[in-house]
């Protein structure tokens, strides 16, 4: 027994940062409750002994404060990785803001690839005019991504990339439902998450990583966190990704399945009851 808590408080102690989606991974929109009060209590355990949190989304930054807000998390993540590539940390007034600078070479990097991208952005107009009900998404004049009427769609639109993004050195997309963004393949959920890292001094060793679609799949393969997971309701390109990283995939969905997930790597030790 003195051997088995001893090995349950080095676990304990070994991971320092959790990385985590928000939709579909802690917040099961159709849910009741949406977020399970066993993460809350989850999440406070980790703060308690000085474990730190970051959010790892496709939100902006305003997005996922107006939602941390919406679904009444008790506490703030340590950090926001947000659109799927940025990172940012709280200022000395409490505001977010850029951590390094990571975001202005990501600005950098996506100013250029876009500037060269523009022939092949034509074309994916031209290929999703065809589709009924599909949509891009543009920002400041620019064609930034897309949205498709059903996943269906999305997997027409996204193998119509797959075939033609080698036209465009570094050009990459990140997908989430029916919701795509283009981006440079440099920067992602993994690699924003391995900045994160980096800046906090950490090892993958210490990192512990959990999502549910396929943008989260660049921080689940391994390359980043050690520990990685994945709630019942992760689409089946995750569930293989975690499993072939050596990782957990829950039972239970959303936020019932992070908790079963943290548990099951002696994250927390209770993390409260999971009742629906």
């Amino acid at each position: 027994m003195a051997s088995q808590h001893s090995a349950l408080n080095s676990q304990l102690s070994r991971i320092k940062l959790l990385s985590t989606d928000f939709d579909g991974t802690l917040i099961d929109h159709e849910g009741q409750p949406p977020v399970s009060g066993a993460l809350f209590a989850a999440l406070e355990e980790l703060h308690a002994r000085g474990g730190l949190w970051a959010v790892n989304t496709g939100r902006e930054l305003h997005h996922i404060v107006e939602g941390l807000k919406e679904f009444r998390f008790p506490l703030d993540p340590d950090y926001v990785l947000t659109a799927e590539r940025e990172v940012f940390h709280r200022a000395p007034d409490g505001r977010w803001q850029d951590y390094g600078d990571w975001n202005r070479r990501c600005t950098a990097a996506h100013d250029d690839l876009f500037n060269v991208a523009g022939p092949l952005l034509a074309e994916i107009e031209r290929f999703i005019a065809t589709i009924p009900g599909a949509h891009g998404i543009s920002m400041g004049g620019r064609l930034i991504g897309l949205i498709t009427a059903t996943n269906d769609d999305m997997d027409r639109v996204c193998a119509f990339l797959e075939r033609e993004r080698a036209k465009v050195p570094g050009f990459q997309f990140m997908r989430n439902t029916i919701y795509l963004r283009f981006c440079h393949e440099d920067y992602s959920k993994g690699s924003a998450l391995g900045e994160l890292a980096r800046l906090l001094g950490l090892t993958r060793d210490e990192i512990f990583a959990t999502g549910d679609h396929f943008n989260d799949i660049p921080m689940l393969d391994g390359r980043y966190a050690k520990w990685v997971a994945c709630p019942g309701n992760a689409v089946e390109p995750v569930k293989d990704t975690v499993r072939a990283a050596k990782g957990y995939v829950a039972r239970a969905a959303c936020s019932d399945g992070v908790v079963e997930a943290l548990r099951h790597f002696a994250v927390v030790k209770s993390g409260g009851s999971i009742e629906r």
